[in-house]
Order: structure tokens, then sequence, then C-alpha cells
């Protein structure tokens, strides 16, 4: 996601964007699926900031020419399905995108939701990184444009990949992703 700041509970969502992974569970191979992708731009009455504009590069003309949020959010949400979330600090992204939803009537979207960053603390505990660009540095993850939904996503999806080798021989299924990401509570970070 892209959002007017950093606080899921009262900025606003500015863009949105995905790129699918296929699981082979019984092979234990995982592949980006780059034909299978989302991204909008939400239409902001008001656009963000000229700070905020410079970190994510959504200019004003661009936000006020954005689809409409409800439309974009049901867009989203088809998209989804009931497929798992995967995000580096998911919850600030689940509470984001959870909040805009239900200022939309009719609308759900309750999708598992797991976070990259756990998975990478327990995959590599011997790693100290914290944020997403420690991760990326690394392991040597190039971004094309740091700071873009679809970018930061196919990064993420990257990170993924490359934790995958230590992950794949705990897990059977996406259920079994997140009780090891649940983990990451009982590892000591530095």
């Amino acid at each position: 996601v892209e959002s007017s700041g950093l606080d899921a509970a009262s900025d606003r969502l500015l863009a949105i964007a995905g790129v699918a992974l296929a699981v082979d569970w019984e092979r234990k191979r995982l592949a980006v699926d780059l034909a299978d992708s989302f991204e909008v731009v939400l239409r902001q009455e008001v656009p963000s900031q000229r700070a905020n504009i410079l970190v994510h590069g959504i200019g004003a003309q661009r936000q006020r020419m954005g689809m409409a949020g409800d439309q974009a959010l049901r867009a989203f949400a088809a998209w989804v399905g009931l497929s798992p979330l995967l995000a580096f600090h998911a919850p600030f992204d689940q509470t984001l995108i959870g909040r805009h939803v239900r200022a939309v009537p009719g609308l759900e979207l309750a999708p598992p939701w797991v976070d990259l960053d756990h998975l990478c603390a327990v995959t590599h505990p011997e790693v100290r990184a914290r944020s997403l660009d420690d991760w990326m540095a690394h392991f040597g993850i190039r971004c094309a444009a740091r700071h873009q939904a679809a970018a930061d996503a196919l990064a993420e999806d990257d990170l993924l990949l490359r934790i995958w080798p230590r992950l794949a021989p705990e897990c059977a299924c996406w259920r079994d992703v997140q009780k090891l990401a649940a983990h990451h509570r009982w590892v000591a970070r530095g």
C-alpha cells in the first residue's frame, strides 16, 4: 500500500498493489506470477502533502484522477478472493485497508494475513535487519521504484523467494506459514 502518512488508523489509502505467488506445496516450490497482479491508485479529493508525494511519487494529478475508492476496494477484494495476503509489517496494511473497506457498504474483505517481517525473523534469526530496506540489502534485492506499491510488492515477493528454502520444509500450507510467522515473538532480536 501507499498512504498519506504513517498512521494506519487515520491516514488515507492512496494505492494498493499486489503480485500473486503460485505455490506448489507438494514439490515445495514457489513462483511469482506476474500475469496475476493488481494495482490501483484511489481517487483523492485533496491530494496528500508535497513531502508525502516525494516519498511515493503519486502526484497530485494522479491522485485526483485515481479510481473511486469504493470501486477500487471492490476490485481489490475481487482480485484477492479467498487468498491469503502477505506484506512486510502486515498489521499496517491490514489496518489501513480494513478501515477503508469498512467504509464501503456491503464490502467484506477478511483474508488471512502473514507478516513477511516475522517470517524473515523466524527463518533468519542471525540477521539483525529490521526494515524492508535492511532485508533487501541483506539479500541483495533491488527495487525498481522503492515506495511505489507495485514495485514494493514485487520486492516483497522476491524476499519471500529468498527465505523460502528455510520456510518450505516447515510448511505444508498457508496455515503453517501463518503459524511459523507467529513464532516471531519467541525469536530474540537485537
